[in-house]
């Protein structure tokens, strides 16, 4: 697939999602419909929390000055979609000299009609990946050899055009599956035995977390589903604001302690009641733009991170915002275009902006260290075309969340490229040729990181 068509996926879900949902939303995306600012806010409105003449760029106050990262630490496992419950993998220890160490098939990779979207998990030695047609595989984590392979796509979605991807997770000895195809099941880690499934309405295209024998996962329809881990019982439910316009990535919800906080296409950030569902807090991610029809779109699609007592989170609609985890108010905010998963750490918090910047924020003030381009280089062209009729420019790259490795920050692209930078300065190090697009991030487990492409294929680097 090339980098255009997999960068335009994001547009195709979205056409995909309006039409299914026959709503207002194709009204609210004309670039051409005028619209003039409310003079009240009515209920349930969301109204922006990052003013307009904001500028992102570097502090005056922070030239010159450094800041403290956690010390590198081998982890032994990822046996969630960002790690650990609160998402908060910080800097480990992994992969000094990112070369690529064997790559496997894992079956059916992304074209038109389905997409992958499960980001890979380690557990107990073994590196587990679901393909886009809801097939499982596990893979010996030092070696690639395959353990065992189990099916779970059905038939009865074929055409469907939202029935794809979803994700996993690990838990005692279970593996647990999300899928577009409408189910969620238990695995046996061991043998990849159906332990049990439970259909859905909706589609999952996200991972779960998995939390004191509860499996918690974000819908289609930005509903947040619990299931009894044991038996696959459907537990408490919360229904946030519809919002059919949504992005090809999906979150899943980080724990810390009786509290989870979910994510959704609606913009909205949502603090809940692990045990019943009861809502603690809310916050809307939402900046209207008057010179980008995109930014009606408010898609969190990534997983919001819990950080010594902050939630952090980034919007389609252009907020990267701090939130107090226990009061819900804002301490900062920043106008940032996002589909990635922020990474605090120590003294600061990185994100990458939907344009390729990679920012480096101070994590108490949100003030900016530095901000490093990823596409500085990158020369727009003409593709396609019969003497110059039909064409189109090709358009930039988008990079992955980044993932922390002794210092570096390592980020992948559309492109088929892995970029190693280094954490203090932003200076680019060094350039790893992946053959292949890449939009899931890296993970890390012993002293490998690993990688599934977008042709399903899973990498390993040491």
């Amino acid at each position: 697939m090339t980098p255009r068509r997999r960068n335009l996926l994001l547009v195709a879900l979205l056409t995909a999602a309006v039409g299914v949902s026959g709503c207002s939303t194709v009204g609210r995306l004309n670039p051409f419909k005028g619209k003039s600012p409310p003079k009240e806010v009515a209920e349930g409105q969301r109204i922006s929390i990052v003013p307009q003449d904001q500028v992102l760029a570097p502090a005056e106050a922070l030239k010159g000055v450094g800041f403290e990262l956690p010390t590198p630490t081998r982890i032994a496992d990822w046996p969630l979609p960002g790690g650990t419950l609160d998402q908060d993998v910080e800097n480990v220890d992994a992969a000094p000299d990112l070369s690529i160490a064997w790559r496997r098939g894992i079956g059916q990779g992304t074209n038109r009609a389905v997409h992958i979207t499960a980001p890979p998990i380690v557990a107990d030695g073994r590196i587990y990946t679901m393909d886009a047609e809801a097939g499982v595989e596990a893979h010996d984590a030092r070696t690639g050899e395959q353990v065992w392979r189990t099916n779970l796509g059905s038939n009865d979605h074929r055409g469907d055009r939202v029935a794809f991807g979803g994700g996993l997770a690990f838990a005692d000895g279970r593996i647990y599956v999300t899928s577009g195809f409408r189910f969620v099941a238990a695995l046996d880690a061991a043998t990849g035995r159906v332990v049990w499934r439970t259909p859905t309405d909706e589609p999952i295209h996200a991972a779960p977390t998995v939390t004191e024998g509860r499996v918690i996962a974000v819908a289609l329809d930005n509903s947040l589903l619990t299931f009894d881990a044991a038996n696959g019982t459907p537990g408490w439910t919360y229904q946030a604001l519809s919002e059919p316009a949504r992005i090809l990535e999906a979150s899943s919800p980080a724990v810390e302690g009786e509290t989870v906080v979910a994510s959704f296409g609606s913009g909205e950030l949502v603090a809940l009641r692990a045990a019943n569902g009861n809502d603690l807090w809310q916050e809307a991610l939402s900046r209207a733009s008057p010179t980008s029809s995109l930014s009606e779109i408010r898609d969190i699609p990534g997983r919001p991170v819990i950080y010594r007592g902050d939630v952090f989170a980034v919007s389609h609609s252009g907020v990267f915002s701090s939130t107090d985890l226990r009061t819900g108010q804002t301490r900062w905010s920043l106008p940032v275009v996002g589909i990635t998963t922020p990474l605090p750490a120590g003294d600061v918090v990185y994100v990458v902006s939907k344009t390729g910047q990679l920012i480096c924020a101070a994590r108490d003030s949100g003030q900016i260290y530095w901000i490093r381009d990823l596409n500085t280089g990158y020369k727009a062209h003409r593709e396609g075309g019969l003497f110059g009729l039909f064409s189109h420019e090709s358009i930039a790259p988008l990079w992955t969340s980044p993932l922390l490795a002794n210092n570096r920050l390592l980020i992948a692209s559309s492109t088929g490229e892995l970029v190693s930078v280094d954490a203090h300065t932003g200076q680019v190090q060094k350039r790893v040729q992946i053959g292949a697009p890449v939009l899931l991030s890296p993970i890390a487990a012993g002293d490998m990181v690993y990688l599934v492409t977008d042709n399903a294929q899973l990498i390993a680097l040491h």
